[in-house]
């Protein structure tokens, strides 16, 4: 299998790269799309394009209108047309890498938001929006020699991983204490992903699909088992839980920042499964392996 990934030195990108080193059957290459200079490349002989470039979630709260009209530039119509290109090349697979936040991700404390297969796509921002318009022009090129594979990955972490996971780092190695919050979240492993995108290029698939984790995550353990994985034992308290979800409560930046953290926000895990195991790392495992080589 050869396999051409879009976005040089992108985090899931080269997490792929690495961990397909140790299959005999697979070869990849990294194609730039940061300039004109792919429309005269000949990318005829590749099984499958991984399509990882674009302008990954942002403040959206504080972004231009040329900035937003940027990541439909890039995450919609740059997609598009290099899976045009993959196609007339004779190119017989498309993997686009999308993300939840093409449905509603109001995360409110107390309360669950399960996405169901049943729940329909509303994206809160321009970010999710730009996701959800590349799914729909990709749809378009889709027929019996053109496979288009969408994912809609939950908040994938790893090493080296930012966003999100990075915040947590810096909580769990600096706090001597943490809010010990109920909540559940859908996650993915960056080695559980790459083996999903191996087995959809395996298998020649095509279609929608939504893999997480075996198990939702919390968000206070989560960070327990970082400090862990670093010899610290980080204490979970409900000392500071009242203030916490009534924070939750409140509009603004730090209601809404509290919500991120604290909210559950899920898959029915019904929507990931599989016909052959991709959960190649469990939850605990996941973490002590990030931490390992951070």
């Amino acid at each position: 299998m050869k396999i051409l990934i879009t976005g040089k030195n992108s985090y899931i990108g080269n997490s792929f790269i690495r961990y397909t080193e140790g299959f005999d059957d697979i070869l990849t290459e990294t194609v730039s799309l940061r300039n004109d200079s792919w429309k005269s490349l000949d990318i005829s002989g590749f099984d499958s394009v991984l399509h990882v470039a674009g302008i990954a979630h942002a403040d959206v709260e504080h972004t231009s209108e040329e900035e937003q009209k940027r990541y439909y530039e890039v995450n919609c119509d740059l997609a598009y047309d290099f899976a045009f290109k993959a196609k007339e090349s004779g190119i017989s697979q498309f993997i686009y890498l999308s993300s939840m936040l093409v449905y509603p991700n109001a995360a409110k404390i107390g309360t669950s938001n399960m996405i169901t297969a049943d729940t329909p796509l509303n994206p809160d921002n321009f970010y999710g929006d730009s996701k959800v318009k590349a799914e729909e022009k990709l749809a378009t090129l889709r027929d019996e020699s053109f496979k288009v594979v969408i994912l809609r990955p939950p908040m994938i972490y790893g090493p080296g991983s930012k966003g999100n996971y990075g915040m947590l780092r810096k909580f769990a190695l600096k706090l001597p204490f943490f809010p010990n919050i109920n909540n559940e979240r859908s996650m993915l492993y960056i080695e559980n992903l790459c083996e999903f995108i191996r087995l959809m290029v395996k298998n020649s698939e095509d279609g929608v699909f939504f893999p997480q984790n075996a198990q939702y995550s919390n968000t206070s353990e989560m960070t327990r088992l970082i400090a862990s994985a670093h010899g610290k034992n980080l204490k979970l308290t409900g000392l500071f839980n009242p203030c916490i979800k009534l924070l939750g409560h409140t509009k603004g930046k730090y209601g809404k920042m509290v919500c991120k953290a604290f909210g559950s926000l899920t898959y029915d895990m019904s929507m990931s499964e599989y016909k052959e195991n991709y959960r190649v790392v469990d939850f605990e495992e996941s973490i002590k392996r990030a931490e390992e080589t951070y």
